[in-house]
Order: C-alpha cells, then sequence, then structure tokens
C-alpha cells in the first residue's frame, strides 16, 4: 500500500492507496461533494483509499481538487508499475439514471486524457470545471491513457459521478491480474 504526502503552501495531502482492496474509504477534503465522489470512485474501484486534505477552500475548492489527482495518480502509479500481468485495457459505460458516460483506458505509462464532459457550473458549492482538473492531475500523474465521454443526460451530479464511477470500473477492469499475461506490449516494457 503507497502512502504520498503532498505538502504546499495550498494544500497539506497524505493518501494511502490499495488497488487491490475491497472498496475501503476514508476521505475528508472538506469539500462535501468532492468527498462523495472520491467514495463513489473508491467503492466502484474496489481499491482502498484513506485521504486526508486540508487546503484554502476559502480561496476556492481549484487546489485541493487538483493536489488531491495528483497525489491519488502518483499514489497508483506507485502501485501498479512496471506493469506486469494485468489486462492492462479497461471500459466501463455508467449510467445514472438519465445520463451515461463511457471511460475507456489503457495503463499505458503515456499519460494523455481526452475528457468530453458538458457539464458547467456548479453542483451545490463545487465548481464542475473541477471534474477535468481532477480527471488531468490523476491520468498524467498516474501515467495512463483515459478517454471520458459523455453519452446523454442533463444532471449535473448525475453525470459526474457517472464520470467518477465509470473511471473507477475501468480501472479495476484493466488492473485484473492474470498471470499468464506478461506484459500486454509488443515492445515488452510499458
Amino acid at each position: 500500500m503507497s502512502l504520498i504526502k503532498r505538502d504546499t503552501k495550498e494544500t497539506n495531502i497524505e493518501v494511502s492507496l490499495d488497488p487491490y482492496g475491497s472498496g475501503k474509504c476514508d476521505v475528508k477534503t472538506d469539500i462535501g461533494f468532492f468527498d462523495h465522489m472520491i467514495e463513489s470512485f473508491t467503492k466502484h474501484s474496489q481499491m482502498d483509499i484513506s485521504l486526508q486534505c486540508k487546503g484554502d477552500i476559502h480561496v476556492d475548492f481549484h487546489h485541493c481538487v487538483e493536489d488531491v489527482g495528483i497525489v491519488l495518480g502518483q499514489a497508483f502509479k506507485e502501485e501498479i508499475f512496471p506493469v506486469n500481468q494485468i489486462e492492462r485495457f479497461g471500459e466501463a459505460t455508467i449510467v445514472m439514471d438519465e445520463s451515461s458516460v463511457t471511460t475507456t483506458l489503457d495503463i499505458s505509462n503515456r499519460p494523455f486524457l481526452h475528457f468530453e464532459l458538458p457539464v458547467d457550473g456548479k453542483v451545490g458549492e463545487f465548481d464542475c470545471e473541477l471534474v477535468e482538473e481532477f480527471f488531468r492531475a490523476f491520468v498524467l500523474n498516474a501515467g495512463i491513457t483515459v478517454h471520458t465521454v459523455y453519452n446523454r443526460g442533463k444532471n449535473r451530479h448525475h453525470i459526474i459521478e457517472a464520470a467518477f464511477k465509470s473511471l473507477a470500473v475501468a480501472l479495476r477492469r484493466a488492473i485484473k491480474k492474470d498471470k499468464n499475461l506478461g506484459v500486454l506490449s509488443t515492445k515488452g516494457v510499458l
């Protein structure tokens, strides 16, 4: 289980992550909607995540959300790489009532994010534009390729939660162990 700490003038974060857990979550960022998204991500990925973040939320939520993505990505990368005996690719489409979001990904060691989620405005006090900031920070620091695409929906809460859940399920499928696989790359390494 990886333990990562990040201390800056804007945030103090401590994260522990076990990618092969049972979905146990202990999260406190003081950003209610974001905590709810991390709890959903943890449950559906089946990772065990303990996350404490103290930050300058009196300014806004940006620094906390982005920095949590950075630290979670670093912890994930530390646990998964070097890649060996995992499925590598994952995909999930999640529906939440009227909403549907699909995430496809590659545990590639080549970070790239394609993000199509038409959410603006707020959910409660949470700025919806921060969802992309979290995804970008997580993906770049995890060293993975992720495509998250909106299929349909109107409710911002449902769309955003479907995005977090689709990322979680796609990751759970991609890191599934199979001792017969070796490294799924013609290069022999990822």
